[in-house]
């Protein structure tokens, strides 16, 4: 198992294990199925958990396999804090003290708030006292370092970021998402301030593992890579990257990750691995609706409409499953303060005069709103956007 560093210098498995996708048996997670996985992963040499309080017992899962097998010292926890359900510290010290117990544990190696969207959720949590609370956890070594799970773009990624004297971060990242969510914009970011980064969402729910016919033709011919192991070879080629998480609920995918990830290092793929790598994304892309590069030259919008997003999440419903694609707009884009919808546009044209690729952008605008909301999407915003921006 290759390492990499935190912020304070200890060694981290670069491959690190995502706790949402325990087996279940029936309700429930098959817990011995699990521990056989978990204490294997452990045996050679992982030592990065990462689970959260909404991952249906998970927390208690694992919590237990650790707690049986005496090696909660052994490795790293990472849970989260659900910032969205909570109305004052107090609610806060309670739902801190349910995790603590399910995860047998008095200390959290790794504290996340869980799945920013806007830098206004912190701020909303300021002023509940969550720096003061920090402090008092950092000061009583039950959470060792602190940071933040983030869906949404590039720009407000680096506002939460430069918000806060974070410890790490986590982001969805992988050659689809290179460009947008956090990006590689963001990436490199962290990269600078020296904030270590854990990648979620490596092979994008499994889309850059069942590639198109003609992807996986290009791949066969090209690489003795199968289609897994080039996308997460693809994120340990960056020294930007510390953690790839996997959820991993088989024995046969933890011992093929953990072989992939014992010799993976920043800068070891080839000039054809890379080109390789935009030959598949160029292939995957070939469905989509609008040919948007994300490039922004025509951003800002004078109304405020995230020209590239919508574009982005429209393309997304047509390479993808169109209601993922929908939920993905929703949480990453919908749920932000400003969100940018494209019924915002005004039909000013500022933009069509600025686009490289001489998109018709007006029109293309129309087309997403109507294709990613329609009217139950556009109910579920407006009650979502009403609890995760009450005072």
């Amino acid at each position: 198992m290759k390492y990499r560093k935190d912020k304070y210098g200890k060694d981290l498995s670069q491959l690190g294990y995502g706790c949402m996708r325990f087996t279940k048996k029936g309700n429930s997670i098959d817990y011995a199925k699990a521990e056989k996985e978990v204490m294997l992963a452990i045996k050679n040499g992982i030592n990065y958990f990462d689970t959260a309080y909404i991952y249906s017992g998970s927390e208690e899962c694992l919590g237990r396999i650790l707690d049986e097998n005496h090696c909660r010292d052994s490795v790293y926890i990472a849970t989260k804090l659900p910032h969205y359900m909570m109305k004052s510290i107090k609610a806060i010290d309670r739902t801190f003290a349910e995790e603590q117990k399910r995860l047998r544990t008095n200390y959290f190696d790794y504290y996340l708030m869980h799945m920013f969207t806007d830098v206004c959720e912190w701020d909303r949590l300021k002023e509940l006292g969550i720096e003061e609370w920090i402090d008092a956890r950092k000061a009583d070594g039950s959470i060792r370092n602190i940071g933040f799970s983030y869906h949404g773009d590039s720009d407000m990624f680096i506002k939460i970021l430069d918000a806060y004297d974070w410890d790490f971060c986590q982001i969805q990242y992988n050659y689809l998402d290179e460009d947008s969510q956090a990006g590689r914009k963001g990436l490199e970011h962290a990269a600078e301030k020296g904030i270590p980064v854990i990648i979620m969402e490596p092979l994008r729910g499994g889309k850059l593992v069942n590639l198109p016919k003609k992807a996986k033709e290009a791949l066969s011919a090209k690489s003795n890579y199968s289609a897994a192991e080039l996308g997460l070879r693809w994120l340990w080629n960056q020294p930007g990257v510390t953690v790839v998480l996997s959820g991993m609920n088989s024995i046969e995918m933890v011992e093929e990750n953990i072989r992939i990830a014992s010799d993976a290092e920043p800068g070891s793929l080839s000039g054809s691995d890379m080109a390789l790598v935009d030959e598949i994304r160029g292939i995957i892309r070939e469905k989509e609706k609008v040919g948007c590069t994300g490039c922004r030259y025509c951003m800002p919008c004078p109304s405020g409409v995230d020209i590239p997003g919508n574009f982005h999440y429209y393309n997304l419903m047509y390479i993808d499953k169109k209601m993922g694609a929908r939920i993905e707009f929703v949480r990453n884009m919908g749920l932000q303060q400003k969100p940018g919808f494209a019924s915002q546009c005004i039909g000013c044209g500022k933009c069509e005069a600025h686009c490289p690729q001489h998109i018709e952008i007006r029109e293309m605008l129309k087309k997403a709103d109507k294709a990613l909301r329609p009217l139950p999407i556009k109910a579920g915003i407006v009650f979502a956007r009403k609890f995760m921006h009450r005072s």
